[in-house]
C-alpha cells in the first residue's frame, strides 16, 4: 500500500480546505516545490496533486509548478483538477506526470472518457476520481451533485484500463474525524479498479483502519501538515 501526501493548490500556495469549501481555507507553505522535496526527502514514494483553481474553473492553472515538482525526480507524481480535454492530459504526461485524474469530465463527458480507453498512451496512467457526499457523486470542485451512486460508477469500470479510483468522502475531508471506512470497503469490493482512499485520516489509528480494506493507499493531508503525525511514522504504520 501507498501513502498519498496531498499538496492542494491555489493562486500558487499549499492549502487545504474544509469540506472542500473555499471559503474555508487554510494556508500552510507559498512554495509547493519545496514542499513536495520535503515529502520526498521524508520517504513517500507517491504525491497527490490538485489544482484547486482549475477544479473550481475547468481550467488548469498551475501547469508550470507542476513541471518543476516532476523535474525533481525524486517522486511519482498523480495530478488532478481543471482537467476537461486530452490536450491537457498530453501536456501533463510530457511533463513528467505519472497519472492524471479525471472527474468532472469524465462523469459528464461519459462516451469520451471511454473512448480513452482505447488509446495504449492512457493505459494505467488515468484515474477516475469519485467525490462524493452521502455516497451520491459530486462534481465541479464539489459543487454539484450528480443522481448517481459512487458504487454504481464503480462497477460500470470495473474492467477498464484504469490505474485508480480515487474515493473522496466530502464530508469526511479536512476534518480529521477518520475516513468513512464502511463506505470505502464497499466501494472497493465493488469493482476490479485499484481504490485510493482520501478525506479524514486524523491520527495513526486511522491509517492502520485503512490497512485493513482491500485498497492501493491512502491521501493524507491536513494531518501532516497540522503535524498530528510524521511522513515517516506515517510510512511505518501504513507501507
Amino acid at each position: 500500500m501507498y501513502l498519498f501526501p496531498a499538496i492542494d493548490l491555489r493562486n500558487g500556495q499549499v492549502v487545504r480546505l474544509q469540506q472542500g469549501d473555499f471559503d474555508r481555507q487554510t494556508t500552510y507553505a507559498h512554495d509547493p516545490v519545496e514542499q513536495a522535496a520535503a515529502f520526498a526527502e521524508a520517504g513517500v514514494t507517491w504525491l497527490h496533486l490538485v489544482d484547486l483553481d482549475g477544479a473550481k474553473s475547468g481550467q488548469m492553472n498551475h501547469v508550470s509548478i507542476i513541471e518543476k515538482i516532476c523535474a525533481l525526480g525524486q517522486l511519482k507524481v498523480e495530478v488532478g483538477g481543471g482537467v476537461r480535454n486530452e490536450a491537457v492530459i498530453d501536456r501533463l504526461l510530457s511533463v513528467g506526470v505519472d497519472r492524471v485524474i479525471l472527474g468532472t469530465a469524465a462523469l459528464t463527458q461519459w462516451d469520451w472518457f471511454e473512448s480513452l480507453m482505447g488509446h495504449d498512451k492512457y493505459r494505467d496512467h488515468l484515474v477516475l476520481g469519485l467525490d462524493a457526499r452521502n455516497q451520491q457523486v459530486a462534481i465541479g470542485g464539489w459543487q454539484n451533485e450528480l443522481d448517481v451512486s459512487t458504487i454504481q460508477i464503480a462497477q460500470r469500470v470495473s474492467d477498464w484500463p484504469l490505474a485508480a479510483i480515487e474515493y473522496t468522502d466530502i464530508t469526511a475531508d479536512g476534518m480529521l474525524r477518520g475516513p468513512n471506512l464502511e463506505a470505502t470497503r464497499q466501494l472497493a469490493e465493488s469493482t476490479n479498479v485499484p481504490v485510493i482512499a482520501s478525506g479524514g485520516v486524523g491520527s495513526l489509528g486511522d491509517l492502520s483502519a485503512l490497512r485493513e480494506l482491500p485498497i492501493e493507499g491512502a491521501i493524507i493531508g491536513r494531518a501532516i501538515y497540522d503535524g498530528t503525525f510524521t511522513i515517516s511514522e506515517a510510512i511505518a504504520v501504513f507501507e
